[in-house]
């Protein structure tokens, strides 16, 4: 699904340079759920948004179901996004001017499926994620679990083989945190490849594999029963 060789991020700003993600080697296989954990300013969310093709590596190699996605255009890259990379924000990142039902469709508008295939798959999404009787909701009028649940049937609506996380119970109380936990183990169980950054030791501990950055670099990179 994913093979990273010799990836680095820089950043600059004026004469300084700073390297946020320095000659990662990784490989992530369709189906696995991968925690990628770390001190803050380890270069977590920077792999992710490479990872979701977000940004772009200043080098290295980036394959994502065999295709080199790393010198695509942006116009090549946002159809990839489209097609096979849903995302689940901290911060939500709901539209607050549109209904629920029309949040979710976003994530279908600029695809192949007709206007009337559309609705219909976000009702069967809204339907599972216990959301129907939100649909013509805003945002504001949601809870913070609600709206987190919300961002995940957008990030699933189009049914991609890729799903990317972004420290999803952070803004979340316990309980609320628990049930977006238990809702992504249910896709990954269906399926669905899931690589999640996380603070919480817990919340890694629920993922078949861990990868621990620091300082830009992998760590450790080891399976559950490794972690134990």
């Amino acid at each position: 699904m994913i093979e990273l060789q010799g990836l680095t991020k820089r950043h600059r700003a004026g004469d300084i340079e700073t390297t946020a993600l320095d000659t990662i080697d990784l490989a992530i296989e369709a189906g696995e759920y991968v925690a990628i954990t770390g001190p803050s300013g380890c270069g977590k969310s920077t792999l992710l948004g490479l990872l979701g093709l977000l940004d772009r590596p200043s080098s290295g190699v980036y394959r994502l179901q065999g295709e080199d996605v790393a010198a695509k255009t942006s116009r090549e890259l946002a159809a990839i996004r489209r097609g096979r990379i849903g995302f689940v924000f901290q911060s939500f990142n709901l539209v607050d001017e549109l209904s629920v039902h029309d949040n979710v469709q976003l994530a279908l508008r600029y695809g192949p499926l007709p206007d009337k295939a559309q609705r219909i798959r976000v009702a069967e999404v809204l339907e599972r994620l216990g959301l129907a009787h939100r649909a013509a909701h805003h945002p504001s009028q949601l809870s913070g679990g609600q709206q987190q649940r919300v961002a995940i049937a957008r990030a699933i609506a189009a049914r991609p083989a890729l799903l990317l996380a972004d420290e999803p119970t952070g803004n979340l109380d316990s309980a609320h945190g628990q049930q977006v936990m238990r809702l992504l183990h249910e896709l990954h169980a269906e399926g669905t490849t899931l690589v999640m950054v996380t603070h919480s030791a817990e919340h890694a501990a629920l993922a078949s594999r861990c990868v621990r950055l620091l300082d830009g670099r992998v760590l450790v990179d080891a399976h559950a029963e490794y972690l134990a």
